[in-house]
C-alpha cells in the first residue's frame, strides 16, 4: 500500500531539493491517468479533489477511488483535500480516508484564519493526517484579484497554526491557461527566510515551466497544485475522440482514449519538478 500523509512527502522533498505535484482531478479517468504517470516518472503524487470535483462527486466516493488507486500503486500517493472552506468538510475528509486536507482561510482576517486553521491542524494531527493551510488569497484568472503573502503574516502563521505545508500568494493565480509573468521570486525569499514550512504553490498552470524547475530545485517551494493545463489536455483528447467516430456512443470507449494524452501530460508536469 502506498497511501502516504502530505507531510512524508513534502519533508523529503524539502530537504531533497524537489517538488511534488498536487495534480487536480474531477474523476475517474485522470486520477488514474495521474497514478499512471507518476508510476513512469517513479516519483510520489498528490491527487487533489477540489470544490468542482466534490460538486461532483461525493467525498466518500472519492475517497475510496484515492486509496484504491494508491493501494495498487508502485509509487507513494496522498489522498487530499484541495480548498476546504469549513471545519464540517475538513472532517468529513479525514473520515473517508483522506491523508492530508488543505483549509482555506485565505479570505478571512488574519487572527481567524490562524485560529481555524489551527483548529483544524489539531483535528487532523489527531487523526495521523497532515493539514495545509493558506495565507494571502490567490485570485482567479477573470475573477478576484490575489492578495500577495506579507512575510510577517505568513511567519506568524506558520508558528501558530503547526500547518505541515503553507500556500503563499506571490503573483500565482487560479486558472490561468497561459504560462506569462511568473511568480515574484523575491517575496518567495523572503517568505522561505521567516520559516521552515514547504511551500505551496497554487495556481501552477500559469507558471512558466522554466520557473517551476528552478524554484523546485532551489526554493522551499515543494509543492505545485496543477489542474488547467491537464484539463485542458483531457478536453483536447475527449473532443477528438468525439468528433473521430460521430457514431461512436459508448463513452467508455471514447473516454479510454483520453489516457494516453492525460498521462503524457501529466508527465511533462511531474518530470519538471524531479531533483536535477
Amino acid at each position: 500500500m502506498s497511501l502516504v500523509t502530505l507531510a512524508e512527502v513534502l519533508q523529503p522533498a524539502l530537504r531533497g531539493g524537489y517538488a511534488v505535484a498536487g495534480l487536480v482531478t474531477l474523476g475517474w479517468e485522470d486520477m488514474r491517468a495521474f497514478v499512471a504517470a507518476a508510476e513512469a516518472e517513479d516519483c510520489p503524487v498528490i491527487l487533489q479533489a477540489g470544490p468542482g470535483c466534490r460538486a461532483h462527486t461525493p467525498l466518500p466516493v472519492l475517497g475510496a477511488m484515492f486509496r484504491h488507486l494508491a493501494q495498487h500503486a508502485s509509487v507513494p500517493v496522498v489522498a487530499h483535500l484541495d480548498h476546504g472552506y469549513t471545519v464540517e468538510e475538513c472532517r468529513e475528509a479525514i473520515a473517508c480516508g483522506f491523508t492530508s486536507v488543505m483549509f482555506d482561510g485565505s479570505r478571512k482576517p488574519l487572527d481567524e484564519n490562524i485560529a481555524q486553521t489551527r483548529e483544524i491542524v489539531q483535528m487532523a494531527h489527531a487523526a495521523g493526517v497532515s493539514c495545509e493551510g493558506e495565507i494571502g488569497f490567490v485570485g482567479y484568472s477573470g475573477g478576484d484579484d490575489s492578495a500577495g503573502t506579507d512575510p510577517d503574516e505568513a511567519a506568524r502563521f506558520a508558528l501558530e497554526t503547526g500547518v505541515d505545508a503553507m500556500a503563499i500568494s506571490v503573483g500565482n493565480v487560479h486558472l490561468q491557461r497561459q504560462k506569462e509573468g511568473g511568480l515574484d521570486e523575491g517575496r518567495i525569499r523572503a517568505i522561505e527566510a521567516v520559516t521552515d514550512v514547504p511551500l505551496v504553490i497554487h495556481g501552477g498552470s500559469g507558471v512558466p515551466v522554466a520557473q517551476r524547475s528552478t524554484l523546485a530545485r532551489g526554493s522551499a517551494i515543494c509543492k505545485f497544485n496543477i489542474g488547467t493545463e491537464l484539463r485542458m489536455a483531457f478536453g483536447q483528447s475527449l473532443r477528438e475522440a468525439v468528433t473521430r467516430d460521430p457514431e461512436r456512443f459508448d463513452r467508455v470507449q471514447i473516454l479510454r482514449e483520453t489516457h494516453d494524452p492525460v498521462v503524457a501530460a501529466a508527465r511533462r508536469v511531474l518530470a519538471a519538478l524531479k531533483s536535477g
